[in-house]
């Protein structure tokens, strides 16, 4: 059942992708919720099916190559209505999109267009879903960027993106994604390309922006420093499934799965003292595998027995913790 208080629920998503070589699954029966007001965090290395799960939940798998073969993303609409993302009729999927949920892309460079202006694509985003004219559709553009903090914004609205650094696009992205008051924001590592400060400003602002909203936030990222600054809960996802949930503060004191133990001995905080004295960052030795029978992370796992590499490894789910492990209780013992 989805509770009141869940915002999105995805169930057992499945997602395919066509290719030259055959079908490919990258996610593979993911189960995760996003409460109002609350920030869960989807963390695992490059690969490990975060942006697809993303993607999948906003209806923008690229078509015909990749679907939604199995599970249901439910989202609680301000109606008091819960939907089914993936059976939702795309005309009515586009009328969600932007205006109930928002998505904050990788690469804003990329994501914003280059040949209009950045008051122009907030204000097309306004109109279309806001049903405001065009004057005060450019005006609420302007309000946004005063919003994110970008000084100047009745002279930036008539800027393009190229005529921006890279932090001032990142806080366009989001001024667009805000401007219809979303009930849910998807995060997708918007801070990746940018330096420490500008990434704790930008953080800074996004959580100053759910503060006053009330929104849920889906924040993506393989940065557990972050993780541990602005998340209430923890997604851990390997191999296009999710391998541990728990709150930050279990998480952190007591991951269960040896993926997330090792992630976590990743951090700089945890490096580890050579005898000259010098400290080194620790890494996990091997790379992200498919298709491997028994648990995926086997191959790299430094606690792995012969039970770990046959048969599948189901998640042991309890209300708000779960682990995809066969030995995590013998591990901990």
């Amino acid at each position: 059942m989805m509770g009141n208080q869940h915002l999105l629920a995805i169930k057992d998503l499945e997602v395919r992708f066509r290719t030259e070589d055959g079908e490919v699954t990258p996610v593979r029966g993911v189960t995760l919720s996003v409460g109002a007001g609350e920030t869960v965090a989807l963390v695992g290395e490059s690969g490990s099916g975060k942006s697809v799960t993303s993607l999948a939940t906003m209806g923008l798998l690229p078509r015909p190559a990749g679907r939604v073969s199995g599970g249901q993303i439910l989202f609680h609409r301000r109606s008091g209505e819960i939907t089914d993302l993936v059976t939702l009729p795309l005309p009515e999927l586009r009328k969600l999109r932007g205006s109930e949920i928002a998505m904050i892309f990788q690469e804003p460079m990329t994501s914003l267009n280059p040949v209009m202006t950045v008051g122009e694509q907030i204000a097309e985003s306004v109109r279309l879903h806001m049903g405001l004219g065009h004057g005060a559709a450019l005006r609420r553009a302007e309000e946004m960027l005063g919003l994110v903090e970008i000084p100047n914004a009745r002279h930036r609205i008539h800027e393009y993106p190229h005529q921006m650094s890279g932090g001032m696009r990142q806080r366009v992205m989001i001024a667009l994604a805000m401007s219809c008051n979303p009930s849910l924001l998807i995060a997708d590592e918007p801070t990746t390309a940018l330096d420490v400060t500008i990434q704790a400003q930008i953080l800074a602002l996004i959580g100053r922006l759910q503060r006053d909203l009330g929104m849920g936030v889906l924040f993506i990222t393989h940065n557990l420093g972050v993780v541990a600054e602005i998340a209430d809960r923890v997604t851990v996802m390997y191999a296009g499934q999710v391998v541990e949930t728990g709150s930050v503060r279990e998480i952190f004191r007591a991951p269960r799965h040896p993926y997330t133990s090792a992630l976590l001995n990743c951090l700089p905080a945890r490096a580890r003292h050579r005898e000259d004295g010098r400290r080194v960052v620790q890494s996990i030795p091997g790379s992200v595998e498919f298709g491997k029978e028994g648990c995926s992370f086997a191959p790299r796992c430094t606690l792995a027995a012969d039970i770990c590499r046959t048969g599948a490894v189901t998640l042991d789910d309890e209300t708000e913790r779960s682990v995809r492990c066969l030995r995590w209780r013998e591990i901990l013992a």
